[in-house]
């Protein structure tokens, strides 16, 4: 197909299906319910009830309908770059037109089935020693598979001014060691067997092949999981800082060469890595004696089809979503086409796409007023710590310090990611995903050792979600979340320093968490915390875990108040150092403290917070998110943190003539 066909294409499946604008409404609330019996349900039961989860999702809430709006004017963005027929080397919008029409063309992919994946397929079948592993595991990493291990290049968590080598656990397709280990997740590995088997037989593999092979694949990866680390002891940064100077690599990897995946991969200088779990490395030495190479052939050449599954043709892609997507996280059918593509490219040129979205969708008044409620929220926090009664003066003293040096980012980078050298192709869709991941391997692999571009971020500017740097000292919040129903330039200041403040707050509280707590004001790994204010933490963070540990998200499935306690701990002081904000707000402008719509303020406050949150969630991605995620079930995050604030029950006192005696008061910031 050439480029004018594949452009004709492209009108004939353009993203037509505008959706509506989300936003916060009373509309959505169900005041049959008492907001002291259930809070959740009073904000959002209406819309609970009307808004099913539609059948290409796996949830549906506040921040999936923001997505989908995000998802809509991000393909016609890249509708609008296929459809230039203006020809330029190395033109931003000429790259993400190309990659679009690439990613549209399904006839070419249907027609090179497995061809686009053969030419490390065979460096895979070639390999002929333990040298060849690490060799094809190091070229593996540069197209975007995950195989073996894993790596990063971040900041040094105990040296925050220059990028660090980390080689952690990996390896494993199914969520984590749990999904191997468990007896309740028995009959998901009865099924990752047979998708195993089925993908080596779309392969071409026979039928006894296949299936012995997926019965390999199932053990070797179960032997991995053994000396995985569980998520929560993945929380700890000290128990998974281990630093490894270069010259003991051969006493720490032993026969797993990774000086020769450092040459391979033509690392920039460093004389040391960082290890996240010594224990799994030390298994993977063992698992080097007890398979042979035929055997781990057969293992990458799994993480290699189900790395690239997504982008095959229609069969592969089939079978890759009714494992990972069906039956692991309930989602009933695929997305339409282009929203799958729309995904694959913000996920690859997240900042090039990123910045047409922002020059169409982000107003300098919008950020005007994030970075004034930003400075509201960060005056309420400093004053929290001046006047703990909790923390001693001399760790008091060293948090103030911290704090004064934390600083915010909002909307878009300072800069942004030049993709111009990567070569796109309209015609090579596979191609341009294999060389997009390796720009960014090769930006990883540079950069160790140079110091750390503190202007860089870990997400695109219309990612649906913000986050705290622990070694940056910084929240970062993309345009992409700062939209209704999060932030609504035309709604009043308690909605939004509910939904909004709540969680600039949240994340400013993660600098204080229990993990994000222990970097200092440079954003390194060090003790500062007196002994006794430490041990007075804990105790704190200890009544949030027992709160979190009781509450049961199905029948007999509990949160792991462990797991999630630092979002536990962000979520309680981002509600209560947010609604404190607004009070002074109000202070300072009275006209603000009005009736609308039959709420106080305060009341559309936590009303705000709480719709922020509605979902509706299939069984099998919550039972995943329980096992995995380190946030809350959100109905949870709606109820909790607005229930044990010590003036909840005050603000709804006209709603109820109940007591709220259900939940402990807990104020930890």
């Amino acid at each position: 197909m050439n480029r004018e066909d594949a452009i004709n294409r492209i009108k004939k499946i353009s993203p037509n299906e505008e959706p509506e604008n989300p936003k916060f409404s009373v509309n959505y609330m169900d005041k049959n319910v008492d907001p002291l019996d259930n809070f959740y349900e009073y904000s959002n039961g209406n819309w609970i009830r009307t808004h099913p989860i539609p059948e290409d999702k796996a949830h549906w809430g506040a921040s999936s309908e923001l997505d989908e709006r995000n998802i809509y004017i991000l393909g016609k963005i890249l509708e609008k770059c296929s459809l230039n027929n203006t020809q330029g080397e190395g033109r931003m919008e000429q790259q993400l037109g190309d990659f679009y029409i690439s990613s549209m063309d399904t006839e070419k992919i249907e027609e090179l089935k497995f061809r686009p994946l053969k030419e490390i397929a065979e460096k895979i079948d070639n390999m002929r020693s333990s040298e060849d592993l690490i060799s094809v595991t190091e070229e593996l990493h540069s197209i975007g598979v995950k195989t073996l291990f894993g790596y990063e290049s971040e900041s040094d968590e105990k040296n925050s001014t220059v990028y660090a080598f980390y080689a952690n656990q990996s390896g494993l397709s199914l969520p984590n060691r749990d999904y191997y280990l468990e007896e309740r997740f028995q009959d998901i590995r009865k099924d990752f067997l047979k998708h195993v088997e089925k993908m080596f037989s779309l392969y071409g593999y026979e039928e006894k092949d296949a299936r012995e092979t997926s019965v390999l694949i199932l053990e070797m990866e179960t032997a991995m999981a053994r000396s995985s680390r569980k998520p929560v002891e993945l929380r700890d940064p000290e128990k998974n800082y281990n630093r490894i100077e270069m010259k003991d690599l051969e006493n720490t990897f032993g026969s797993l060469n990774m000086k020769e995946y450092f040459i391979r991969s033509k690392m920039a200088g460093s004389d040391y890595i960082i290890v996240g779990q010594p224990e799994f490395f030390k298994n993977l030495n063992v698992m080097l004696e007890r398979y042979d190479l035929s055997q781990w052939k057969a293992y990458m050449k799994w993480k290699l089809i189900h790395s690239y599954a997504p982008y095959l043709h229609q069969e592969v892609e089939d079978e890759d979503f009714d494992f990972f997507h069906r039956k692991l996280f309930g989602q009933r059918e695929k997305e339409k086409r282009w929203k799958t593509v729309v995904r694959i490219i913000d996920q690859l040129m997240g900042e090039a796409l990123g910045k047409l979205y922002v020059d169409q969708e982000f107003g300098e008044d919008s950020k005007k007023r994030m970075d004034d409620m930003i400075e509201d929220l960060k005056e309420v926090f400093r004053k929290r710590i001046m006047n703990l009664t909790w923390m001693s003066d001399d760790t008091k003293k060293k948090a103030l310090e911290k704090f004064n040096r934390f600083r915010a980012k909002v909307g878009y980078p300072s800069k942004f990611i030049d993709y111009s050298s990567i070569e796109i192709f309209f015609e090579d869709f596979i191609g341009n995903i294999m060389r997009c991941n390796n720009f960014e391997y090769r930006r990883a692999m540079d950069r160790v050792g140079l110091p750390v571009d503190k202007e860089l971020w870990f997400m695109s500017p219309p990612t649906v979600n913000a986050y705290f740097s622990p070694t940056d000292n910084e929240i970062v919040f993309p345009a992409g979340i700062l939209q209704p129903p999060f932030f609504d330039p035309e709604l009043d200041d308690a909605v939004n320093y509910g939904a909004t403040g709540g969680t600039i707050a949240h994340e400013i509280s993660h600098g204080f968490d229990d993990l994000g707590r222990k970097f200092d004001l440079e954003g390194n790994l060090n003790e500062w915390w007196t002994p006794e204010d430490d041990r007075t933490f804990m105790e704190k963070a200890k009544e949030v875990v027992e709160l979190y540990n009781v509450l049961e998200a199905l029948p007999g499935l509990k949160v792991n108040g462990e797991l999630t306690l630092g979002e536990n701990i962000a979520d309680l002081g981002g509600v209560s150092i947010a609604f404190e904000a607004l009070q002074r707000r109000i202070q300072r402008h009275p006209e603000m403290n009005k009736v609308i719509d039959g709420l106080t303020p305060e009341q559309r406050f936590f009303i705000g917070w709480a719709q922020g949150w509605r979902m509706n969630l299939r069984d099998e991605a919550l039972i995943w998110q329980v096992s995995n995620d380190p946030h809350s079930p959100n109905n949870f995050r709606a109820e909790i943190p607005a229930r044990v604030h010590d003036k909840f029950e005050e603000v709804f006192s006209n709603l109820t003539t109940k007591k709220d005696k259900k939940f402990k008061k807990i104020k930890i910031w």
